[in-house]
């Protein structure tokens, strides 16, 4: 039988001024070692990690050298750790990426979706228009993936099977960055039809306070500090316009590097403090997500003030009806405690 965990409180929708729905979600926030310094709920308890494991995902590809011999820069590094939005800055460094390394649309095996630009800028595609594998929000790290295959000289046909070559030094790489055990990876398929693994929250923001150190990895060489660099430099490839890591990382001001997962799911690296951070919400729903986020960084010290930065609106967001009444908030009651 599966142990639920011990999630708590982190957010509240209210209407009328009284208390509508409860956000339950766990918070963990840890050094480059694996020691938490800081929790909520159940830090401890294994969870998906989505979208928010890509830089990990990623770190094969730059350890191989792959990345060099193609000629790989700091926006496509960006990309392969992107849930990026199919803008046509999106679309361009992707099918460049595939041209650089020999490979066509057609052996990206993420599928396809309508591009994510058209939710977030409250737009309706054009009547006819059509949609590939390079729209697709994962088409970045799918395209890191293949040249991987490309410079190890495994095939790509199959890529994505978890017996892969690739797949298997996605694991290793996981695994070293969370500080688990590989035998204790739970491996599920993610949305775009890649292993994807479950851990601790604990583990997850370990893995991301790697990505602050500044020395060398022993294993993976410089790809933490160069993934770090170019996910904070070009938060509008990681992400897109409107979107909350684009906003999360424009308010780090090159100190933080950011990644949202599916089902309410944030990692946050933050280089000057060396320091990671991991959000899980308990029903997957975004809404409380954000706000949570930015309390947390309220908590810890790293925002002072939401209003002043690109994070004014994900702070205790207005509830409105499709008349544009206000009728509520999502407000953050994140309580954060020592180790």
């Amino acid at each position: 039988m599966l142990k639920a965990p011990h999630h708590v409180p982190l957010a509240i929708m209210t209407r009328g001024g009284a208390t509508e729905s409860v956000h339950y979600g766990s918070v963990a926030v840890t050094d480059a070692q694996g020691n938490l310094l800081h929790g909520a709920g159940d830090p401890g308890m294994p969870m998906f990690t989505r979208s928010s494991l890509k830089p990990f995902q990623a770190m094969p590809a730059l350890a191989s050298g792959a990345d060099r011999a193609f000629g790989f820069g700091e926006r496509e590094l960006a990309l392969m750790c992107a849930s990026h939005s199919g803008e046509p800055r999106h679309v361009e460094v992707v099918a460049g990426m595939l041209d650089k390394i020999g490979c066509g649309v057609d052996d990206l095996q993420c599928g396809k979706h309508v591009p994510y630009f058209y939710q977030y800028l409250e737009r309706t595609p054009e009547p006819g228009a059509a949609f590939s594998a390079l729209h697709h929000n994962c088409s970045g790290k799918h395209s890191g993936m293949l040249a991987w295959c490309r410079h190890c000289g495994h095939a790509t046909g199959n890529y994505l099977d978890p017996q892969h070559p690739l797949q298997q030094a996605i694991r290793r790489s996981v695994a070293h960055f969370t500080g688990m055990p590989d035998e204790d990876l739970v491996m599920g398929i993610d949305g775009c039809s890649a292993p994807n693994y479950a851990m601790p929250l604990s583990g997850l923001a370990r893995a991301f306070a790697k990505l602050t150190t500044a020395g060398e990895d022993p294993e993976y060489g410089d790809a933490p500090a160069r993934l770090f660099a170019a996910m904070s430099a070009h938060p509008e490839l990681v992400s897109g316009e409107r979107r909350n890591d684009l906003a999360l990382m424009q308010a780090g001001q090159g100190d933080w590097a950011t990644k949202v997962g599916a089902e309410g799911v944030q990692g946050i690296a933050v280089k000057s403090r060396g320091i990671g951070i991991a959000i899980k919400i308990a029903d997957g729903n975004a809404r409380a997500l954000f706000p949570v986020t930015v309390a947390v960084l309220q908590h810890l010290g790293l925002l002072a003030d939401p209003a002043a930065t690109p994070l004014a609106g994900y702070f205790e967001p207005a509830q409105r009806n499709l008349r544009g009444l206000v009728t509520g908030k999502i407000q953050p009651v994140v309580e954060l405690r020592g180790p």
